[in-house]
């Protein structure tokens, strides 16, 4: 993992857990074909989980909480 993408998508979720959790599902979307959100140069080689962190960091992927379930 890529701790420079790490620290930039931390300034951008300020959950943890969210930040995890997002960045996980972006990576497993990227593993079964989805385009990235950032441009990579031609033949550039990246972990799925690092373009997560950079798309969050660069402000393309925006994580955001649940809302909260109504009680009944």
């Amino acid at each position: 993992m890529n701790e420079k993408y790490l620290e930039q998508a931390k300034t951008k979720v300020s959950d943890l857990r969210l930040l995890i959790n997002g960045a996980s599902k972006r990576a497993g979307e990227l593993a079964h074909g989805a385009r990235p959100l950032v441009p990579l140069a031609p033949g550039q080689e990246i972990d799925f989980l690092d373009l997560a962190l950079l798309e969050i960091a660069e402000g393309r992927l925006v994580i955001v909480a649940p809302a909260p379930r109504p009680t009944a």
